[in-house]
Order: C-alpha cells, then structure tokens, then sequence
C-alpha cells in the first residue's frame, strides 16, 4: 500500500537525501517547500513558508506520515524563532488536525551546548543551548514531542553537500595548523546518506493498517554508535586529497594563539567542538530495525570529489 509522506526541507542538505531515500520506497511524497523543485515522479509539491505559517494550512491532509527536516541554522534571532519554533508549532497544528499517525522530526545535538560530552544517552545531558538556531530548534522539538514525535538529534553530519563540518576544518587547519590538543578528541558524526535511510526507516516503521512494528518515539541520538576521532578524520580528508596533512601536535593554548593570530570567519566556539570530546551514545539504529553501516569515516570516500570542488570554488571567491 503506498504511503502518504509529507516532507519538509527537501531543497536543504538533509532534505534532499531523505526524498532520495524515501523514493526506494512505496511512497507518494508531497514536498512542502517555498520554491520550485525538480521532483521525482511519486512527488507533487505544496509552495508554504514555515516562517508564515498561515500557508501551512491543509498540507498535511491525507497524509499518514510527516517528516519535518526543514530548519533555519543562521544567526538571526528572530528568523530562528520563526521557523524553528512558531513554524515548527504551526506545522504539528496541522498534523495533529490531519490525524497523521508518524512524525520523525530532524533535531541536533547542538542542543546540549558547550562540551565536552563524553557518550550520554538521551536524559544523562541538561540541553544548554548557545546559539539562536539551537535555542529554537529545542523549543521546537517540544512542540513535535507533543505530537508523539520520533526526535533525532544529529551529530556532525558529513557527506557530499555539507556546508558545515568538513569546510569548517579546511577554514580552521589553515588558520591553526596541527592536531588539535593532539587530535585525540572523539566526535559523534554521520553520514548525510545514513541519516536519510534511518529517517526512512522511522518514518515508515509505523503502527496502524500497514505498518510493519511499534515504532520509537522521543528523543534520540542520530549517530554513528562508533565516534571518530579527530584525528583520524583529518587523516582520511588528507588521503583523500581534501584537507592538508597535519602531523604537528597542539596543545589548546597554541590553538588559541594561532586563532588571535590568523583572523577568520570561524569561532573559538567552532574549534572547541571539534577539539574537545562530543559524542552521544544511540540504540536507535536497533529500534528502527536498520543497520548504521559502514560510517562516516568510510563514506568520506564516496562524498570527497564534491568536497574537493566545492572547496576549490569557495578558494577561489
């Protein structure tokens, strides 16, 4: 029986890989998006902003499930508040009043706020959220919660397309040259690919006519179960011809100094995530019966071409 999926989000880089993973299965997607897409055949799209929520109504009529992977991560205060909380209200409204049965809502392990985290479950951390985008997507995780909602929390999401995580370490080994406090920090991340399938999975583990078990609610780590340390991560990116080799050994006062002294668009705050231990213990993988494969540090492989071109056009503006 074909499933009514609603997804939010699909221009965006968790988006897009999840309507590509929802369309390996039997689906009829409508994209909720404020442009113009080129969609597959088994999707229509509904033009609706989360930021005005008076043109969300209606556009989960029918549907049996809704995946909301759309979010505002800049650091204007109010348009964070706007889409990630208001919006994300606004949005559950119109599920709850459509009847949907599943909703798997896209969260992140920013949440917590300043590390480090050393392998926390779900509850074993107080949220301490300090930006405007993390502030905002906790309150909307409540309203999804509400809803009976499946929360994943992401970590560092890796693959071709990010714009975060590997373009901030090829801003950041340029400025600060060397293995950060010795490169030994463990970092929960995941694949952007493997994301997308668990979401699927969550999304289509459904109770009702048609569904296929008990399907997991509240919140939970997105993540790979085996953190990757630093190290090794900028290790791979340098076999692969994406970041420089590094071999010299840091401390955290020398990394503050070479900051102060190489100015650049990126935080101590930034650096500190990826220096210092944040990673984040998971069984959701187990209770949305899906395997994490083979891991972010393997996927590299796939997603470094795009990584080698984007940053070389970044250079080159």
């Amino acid at each position: 029986m074909t499933v009514p999926v609603v997804l939010t989000g699909a221009s965006g880089f968790i988006g897009s890989a999840v309507l590509r993973r929802l369309t390996q299965h039997d689906v009829h997607i409508r994209v909720v998006t404020r442009r113009d897409l080129p969609l597959p055949a088994q999707a229509e799209q509904v033009r609706a902003d989360l930021s005005r929520p008076s043109t969300l109504a209606g556009v989960c009529s029918g549907a049996r499930v809704l995946v909301h992977a759309a979010s505002h991560v800049g650091s204007d205060e109010r348009l964070c508040t706007q889409v990630n909380e208001a919006g994300t209200a606004a949005l559950m409204r119109e599920a709850e009043r459509a009847g949907v049965e599943r909703i798997v809502s896209l969260s992140t392990t920013a949440v917590y706020g300043r590390g480090p985290h050393r392998g926390a479950a779900v509850g074993e951390l107080e949220p301490d959220p300090g930006s405007p985008a993390s502030r905002s997507r906790l309150a909307g995780e409540a309203h999804a919660l509400r809803q009976g909602a499946l929360v994943l929390r992401a970590g560092l999401i890796t693959g071709a397309g990010d714009r975060w995580v590997v373009p901030a370490l090829a801003e950041l080994v340029c400025r600060v040259p060397g293995l950060w406090r010795g490169g030994h920090a463990l970092l929960s991340l995941i694949d952007v690919d493997d994301l997308a399938r668990l979401v699927a999975a969550a999304a289509l583990t459904t109770t009702g006519p048609g569904g296929s078990g008990e399907a997991p609610r509240g919140v939970h780590h997105a993540v790979h179960p085996e953190p990757v340390r630093n190290r090794d991560l900028l290790d791979r990116l340098a076999r692969l011809g994406v970041l420089p080799p590094l071999t010299r050994e840091l401390t955290w006062r020398e990394c503050l100094e070479l900051m102060e002294e190489n100015p650049g668009r990126i935080g101590e705050r930034r650096l500190r995530l990826l220096a210092f231990d944040h990673h984040y213990a998971t069984g959701v993988w187990q209770a949305c019966g899906t395997a994490p494969g083979q891991g972010p540090l393997a996927a590299l492989d796939g997603a470094a071409p795009w990584y080698r071109a984007h940053l070389l056009r970044s250079a080159a503006t």
